[in-house]
């Protein structure tokens, strides 16, 4: 297993891919791509069970992750590339005319890793638990892991999928909510405040564990304890901290950062803050 400091390196890493494929074509999101780069890396890279080079779209018998909050794909497509899904270099091709690497994951161009298209928000963690309990219907022990924003949860689907899977006992389940507290139009405080999230989930029957979602060894550890909920009957959700932006002073904390793509001075400060670990792609 990876130390705390090689992870920390890859997330990094996946950190210059990120800020690189936004400027080369000047479109995406990079500010909450930036925020879960520690979680996704640790995700791919320690957690889960998967089979980068032999995958397949049922996922039968190994974990399974979905992006609900599908404009972080950069950061996505870096970990899945860097992980051994795709070669490293097909990054350059982000945002492309006839890439794989669309702005928003999609599957019709069988880029592997995807099994699901995602953009419109509040959507996977019904994917998510239906995959989940197909694995259960299925004697398959694996788990399945989901990611989103927290503007997100300002959807009306995702609450109507909360009530279903206490409901249904989802105990293979772990899903993720990025609380950064910035969406595109600002604050989501200002937008629409999402109240107490820790007692509303638990009010709706999940389990609840909370991390700092920028703090390497803290994300690990999380993790590992939430595969130790899982199968007692009740679905587990993470909480997470982040800051949008991460790594990069001039866009951390700030909306702005939500869907806007650094201009030459701007890529360049960013990749001295971010120093080369494993190799650029």
């Amino acid at each position: 297993m990876p130390t705390t400091e090689q992870l920390i390196k890859i997330s990094t890493q996946v950190r210059r891919d990120i800020v690189r494929m936004v400027h080369a074509h000047q479109s995406g999101h990079p500010g909450g791509s930036l925020g879960c780069a520690d979680f996704l890396t640790a995700l791919y890279f320690v957690i889960m069970k998967h089979n980068p080079t032999a995958f397949s779209m049922d996922g039968k018998n190994e974990d399974i992750f979905f992006l609900s909050n599908g404009h972080i794909s950069p950061l996505w497509y870096s970990v899945l590339a860097r992980s051994g899904y795709f070669d490293k270099k097909e990054l350059s091709t982000f945002r492309s005319i006839n890439s794989r690497l669309q702005g928003h994951p999609t599957t019709h161009e069988g880029l592997p890793g995807v099994r699901m298209s995602s953009g419109s928000l509040g959507q996977g963690l019904s994917v998510a638990i239906g995959a989940a309990q197909s694995k259960k219907l299925n004697n398959d022990s694996s788990i399945v892991y989901s990611l989103h924003g927290d503007g997100e949860l300002q959807e009306g689907q995702i609450w109507e999928a909360m009530m279903y899977a206490a409901a249904k006992k989802i105990d293979n389940l772990i899903a993720t909510v990025d609380y950064n507290g910035q969406q595109i139009d600002g604050a989501v405080n200002d937008v629409l405040s999402l109240g107490n999230l820790k007692a509303k989930w638990e009010a709706f029957g999940w389990d609840v564990l909370q991390m700092n979602g920028n703090d390497m060894k803290q994300v690990v550890e999380t993790l590992q304890n939430a595969l130790k909920h899982t199968g007692k009957g009740k679905p587990v959700v993470i909480l997470m901290t982040t800051v949008m932006g991460y790594g990069v002073d001039f866009m951390m904390g700030s909306h702005k950062w939500h869907g806007i793509a650094p201009n030459d001075e701007q890529l360049k400060q960013a990749l001295a803050q971010l120093p080369e670990t494993i190799g650029d792609y």
